[in-house]
């Protein structure tokens, strides 16, 4: 996927948002939409669900896949967008929660960035208004001295507002979204008002399953979402697939030499991934310690990019074992202890008995 009919004065973006990169893909699905629409909606349902899982239209426009996994998933995520319930995306870290968020507002809305960053330090005033500070001791509450929230502008324009890592959120910080979600009004009781939003607004937010115990939601909130939970690559042909196509186009995006990614060298870094998350060789022959992090397909993604950055800048120009063995230690290895002992017991009983894989074995000794 090569980023096209970006705006003017992009060409030194790193990563133009959805609506940009892919706006020919959009204007065609637009071309040829005529099925019903929900209010607001730049494209049908229909169609939302063809730009992210991609497809050929009948004038051969080809819609590039942005999300792989399953069609029903999606369709549950998209239908879900049209009622009065908002979307929660669950899944471990490296499911394309966010990636999935952006694309599906981008093709709804046609704009990815009314979005809100959960952190420990979120603030209610994120998720409702702030004030201009200077005007509101000159003037006193006013519309001119509030300053809206993505949440706010999204309930006026009818759009997708996008939360991310909601668990992260402070409880009651969470809970401002209560009112937001159930009546689809925004009081603001110091001007004595209230925002009520128009149709087609909704909110996509997203969480980690390993971050449940932080801030779990409130059973008033968790009523509000319905939840769609994003699993890993079923298997290896879908998550080596993933890889290759996404370190493609990162190395288009960060202008990297070109370098051979090859075959072999992905299918080892999934393959290791995938062994040490699930803590079994893929016979299922030998047990192995599971390391603390989450060995994600993003993170597969990363390794690889990095040992093409390597190769083309201080190697062969060809990616190699010794390329991404840094790569992958620096992923395995989080927790200095358990992690590294880990990594230590998989090097030994499973890397060093595959003769095809001597040269990543040697490479990894040595580091």
């Amino acid at each position: 996927m090569k980023p096209v009919a970006q705006p003017a004065g992009s060409s030194s973006v790193l990563r133009p948002h959805a609506e940009h990169e892919f706006a020919h893909e959009l204007a065609a699905l637009a071309a040829i939409d005529d099925r019903e629409r929900p209010p607001n909606w730049r494209l049908s349902p229909w169609a939302v669900v063809t730009y992210v899982l991609g497809g050929t239209l009948p004038a051969g426009t080809v819609i590039s896949p942005k999300y792989v996994g399953q069609r029903r998933l999606v369709e549950i995520a998209v239908a879900t967008l049209a009622t009065d319930r908002a979307l929660l995306l669950l899944g471990v870290p490296g499911t394309a929660k966010t990636w999935l968020s952006e694309h599906l507002t981008a093709a709804i809305s046609g704009d990815s960035t009314l979005l809100v960053q959960g952190t420990a330090g979120t603030a209610e005033e994120q998720l409702r208004y702030g004030w201009n500070y200077a005007r509101l001791l000159a003037e006193g509450p006013s519309e001119a001295a509030l300053v809206p929230s993505p949440i706010y502008r999204a309930m006026q324009r009818g759009s997708i507002a996008r939360v991310e890592e909601l668990t992260r959120m402070p409880s009651d910080v969470q809970d401002a979204l209560v009112t937001v979600l159930s009546e689809k009004t925004l009081p603001i009781p110091e001007l004595g008002s209230e925002v009520q939003a128009i149709g087609g607004f909704n909110v996509i937010a997203t969480a980690n399953d390993r971050d449940r115990g932080v801030n779990d939601l409130s059973a008033a909130l968790r009523r509000r979402f319905n939840t769609v939970v994003l699993p890993l690559p079923a298997d290896i042909e879908e998550e080596v697939a993933i890889v290759e196509r996404r370190v493609a186009e990162l190395g288009a995006a960060l202008r990297l030499p070109a370098v051979p990614a090859a075959d072999e060298e992905i299918r080892r870094v999934v393959t290791i991934f995938r062994e040490l998350r699930s803590g079994a060789t893929e016979d299922g022959r030998t047990s192995l310690k599971v390391p603390t992090g989450s060995l994600s397909t993003a993170e597969a993604i990363s390794v690889v990019t990095n040992g093409i950055a390597l190769a083309a800048h201080f190697g062969s120009g060809l990616l190699s074992a010794a390329d991404v063995a840094a790569g992958i230690i620096g992923a395995v290895v989080k927790d200095p202890v358990h992690d590294a002992l880990a990594w230590r017991e998989y090097l030994e009983a499973v890397v060093r008995d595959r003769v095809e894989w001597a040269e990543f074995y040697s490479a990894c000794r040595e580091l």
